[in-house]
């Protein structure tokens, strides 16, 4: 049995992942500073799965803390999903998400060096890539720090340099770089799902919001795009999918393979009306909505091209717009408010 560590395990992604890799039949620790989640999350898993989950709440800031868990742990395998992740408020608190993200990663790495754990899954994201001037998005596509449009996928980019620099020095390192593109969703029971604080930063959590009657209506940013509706067209992923995607790459870390970077997405793109029309189904629910001026630094469209995680990994999203919209309805009109419900 492979004992891995989770740092972030009780945000959305990573609580999902948790209950995978339990399925799998891992065995796991789950370090997080829950300053974006709570421990409710990791409670419903193990009542999901049947099986304990041992966590520690450190911050990756807290050097001596995280050194004790490593000590205590004997992990052969680090997911590493913990940091800020909101686009605007990277803008406005950019060094912030620098010392959280670029900074709690180093620590986690020279913890991880210091006890000889060696394989190394990382939470990145598409915003490595920009503004995409070629469709679908390959795991070639540029990767250039001055083209990327926000502090938080700077974030992520860099940190993919640094543990491809740590790889290159210290090669006995395998790390996963998984390049998200659009989580959504819920998983099947209702019982886990996406609980952003205060008012959500995606497209996703904010319609079922809108649909549950806790926010009055959608703003669409921009509908005069070049796309088929005029509205932004975005790879939305389901967040189980996502995190079958982990359990694989912890399974191909054990060949040695270095460094290896795979694309987490469809390949098909969807517009904001197209998600609306979607939810709208899937909940039964009319989605008001109002057309606002575009923001600064979104793009038109953006999307994968998932062939190499299905290569490599065996991987693919089995699970389509409607399986999202309907499983996240679930979740949302089950849980109002979140865990607090």
């Amino acid at each position: 049995m492979r004992r891995v560590l989770v740092t972030g395990g009780a945000g959305y992604i990573g609580s999902h992942t948790c209950l995978e890799l339990l399925n799998a039949g891992f065995e796991i620790t789950v370090v997080d500073n829950l300053s974006n989640s709570t421990e409710e999350s990791l409670q419903r898993v193990s009542t999901l799965t049947g099986k304990e989950i041992a966590f520690v709440e450190v911050d990756l800031q807290d050097v001596r803390g995280l050194d004790t868990v490593f000590s205590k742990g004997d992990f052969e395998t680090v997911i590493h999903f913990a940091a800020l992740k909101a686009v605007g408020e990277s803008v406005s608190q950019p060094l912030q998400y620098y010392q959280n993200n670029v900074t709690g990663t180093i620590n986690l790495c020279q913890a991880m060096q210091s006890h000889g754990v060696t394989d190394l899954v990382f939470s990145s994201s598409a915003t490595v890539y920009g503004l995409p001037k070629i469709l679908p998005l390959t795991e070639q596509s540029e990767t250039l720090i001055h083209e990327v449009t926000n502090p938080y996928g700077r974030t992520k980019l860099m940190v993919e340099f640094v543990l491809k620099d740590w790889q290159r020095a210290c090669p006995e390192m395998n790390i996963a770089l998984l390049r998200y593109f659009n989580p959504v969703g819920a998983h099947v029971s209702g019982q886990i799902g996406e609980d952003p604080s205060g008012l959500p930063n995606n497209l996703l959590p904010y319609v079922s919001q809108v649909a549950v009657g806790k926010l009055e209506k959608l703003g669409v940013f921009g509908d005069d795009y070049e796309t088929s509706d005029g509205t932004g067209v975005r790879d939305y992923i389901h967040v189980v999918d996502l995190a079958v995607g982990h359990v694989l790459a912890v399974k191909k870390l054990s060949e040695k393979p270095g460094v290896v970077t795979y694309n987490l997405g469809t390949g098909i793109g969807y517009s904001v009306f197209q998600i609306i029309a979607a939810f709208e189904e899937a909940s039964g629910r009319k989605i008001p909505f109002e057309i606002l001026p575009r923001r600064t630094g979104d793009i038109a469209a953006c999307y994968a091209d998932p062939s190499l995680a299905k290569l490599e990994l065996g991987w693919t999203a089995n699970r389509g717009i409607q399986e999202m919209c309907v499983d996240g309805w679930r979740w949302q009109s089950n849980n109002p408010n979140g865990y607090a419900s």
